[in-house]
Formats: C-alpha cells, structure tokens, sequence
C-alpha cells in the first residue's frame, strides 16, 4: 500500500529531512512512525501525500508511482488518503457538520449523500448529535474526533495520522488510538506519527523509528526503562 525505497529528501537550504529510508506498509497494516522533533515524521507525511517530492529515491502509495504521477492526479490521490492534524484545523465559525462535509462539498456530492455519510462518520467517532455544535463548544478530544470523521468521510484506503494525541490526556488517547484500531479492523492502513511511547507499548504495533532523518528501527518497540525519561527519548 505505502512503500518507500532509498527515499532522500534534501531541502533548498541544505537541510536532509530523509536519508536513504526504505520500508513497505502493507495493505490493511498499522503501525506507527516514531521519533524526536525534526527526525523526519512530519516530511515523509507530505511525501506520501505529495506535497513534497523526493530529492531521490521511489515511493508507491496504492500502486501509483508518486514520481510519475501528473499533478491532475494528485487530487485524486490525496482522496484516498485521510490525514489527521494534531491542532485538528478545524474551522471553528462552522458548525461540526459544516467541518465534516467539507471534502465531499469541494468534490460536489449531492447534499442527501453528504448528510448521510456525515451522521455515519460522526457516529463512528462518538459524536452522533452533535453535528450543529461549533467546535469551540467541545472539548479537546472532541474536536480531535471531529478531525477523524472529517479525514474519513471520503472513505480513504489509508489514514495518516501525525501527533493525534500530543495534548491529550491518557484516557482520551486511548479512546483515539482505539478508533484508528477500528477502521484498521476493516481494513484501512494506518500509520500514526507519535511521541507517545505508552500508545506504542499499548498496542504492540510495528513501529517505524526515525532519528536525524534515517530509519533506525524496523519492528516492535523494544522495552525501556519506565521512569527513565531520558531513556525514553532516546528511544524514540
């Protein structure tokens, strides 16, 4: 589904985000993408997205080469991937519904289809009834879930996740991590980009480790010394 070989990415300044990096996500897998700030997580989200292109190197992302792709198709592509934002971006003068339909009105669905598959995407991530309320009346890990239902709506073969639950607290990220779990259940691949070690222990989930831009580790977390903080970091 997602499969990266010798992928670099080097920016105009110099700076490589990516050196050499080379793995194959499977259709229907999930795993996560560890690492520090600045270890390469968030580039290689807009490499599969196509935002960025590689410097060098091949990426496959449900069988299109991303390098030969024309840019009439890059929409296309980017329907079957559902992204989620840490900070959600979500319109907060439009009500949930509004935020939620948003994909689907940009590509012209008829409205009776949006609202069914709005009531649907809500109702997946707990927030069945909600659909009037404006995103600032809900709590943190509400608007997150709203965030999810709007990555979804379009139905996408793949979820990409970066920081899900970066402010949320343990219980919360459970909640969300275990929602991933469930569209991962039917099928969908996911790959969710975290510092949170506990979910990644939680779960036992392959798990993809950058450091300064290269791969590092391929496989289960290996354990870590619990009350370690700065083994912890290290780890990731």
């Amino acid at each position: 589904m997602i499969k990266l070989s010798h992928v670099n990415k080097r920016y105009p300044n110099g700076h490589e985000a990516l050196k050499d990096v080379s793995f194959d996500l499977a259709s229907g897998e999930m795993a996560f993408l560890a690492g520090h700030s600045g270890a390469g997580k968030s580039t290689l989200f807009k490499l599969i997205t196509r935002i960025e292109k590689p410097t060098s190197g091949q990426i496959i992302v449900d069988s299109q080469n991303l390098s030969r792709l024309k840019p009439s198709k890059v929409p296309a592509l980017r329907r079957e991937i559902g992204v989620i934002f840490q900070d959600h971006k979500l319109l907060f003068d439009r009500s949930v519904f509004d935020n939620v339909a948003l994909p689907l009105i940009v590509i012209g669905m008829p409205h009776d289809e949006i609202k069914k598959r709005v009531r649907a995407a809500l109702g997946k991530v707990g927030l069945a009834g909600k659909e009037k309320q404006l995103p600032i009346t809900l709590s943190g890990g509400e608007q997150q879930r709203v965030g999810i239902a709007r990555a979804v709506i379009n139905r996408p073969n793949i979820l990409l996740a970066d920081e899900p639950t970066g402010n949320l607290d343990e219980s919360l990220s459970n909640e969300i991590i275990d929602i991933f779990s469930d569209f991962n259940r039917v099928g969908v691949t996911v790959l969710i980009a975290t510092h949170d070690l506990r979910q990644v222990e939680r779960l036992g989930k392959r798990t993809l480790q950058l450091h300064d831009g290269e791969l590092v580790h391929d496989g289960e977390l290996v354990d870590t010394p619990k009350n370690d903080s700065s083994n912890e970091e290290a780890s990731l």
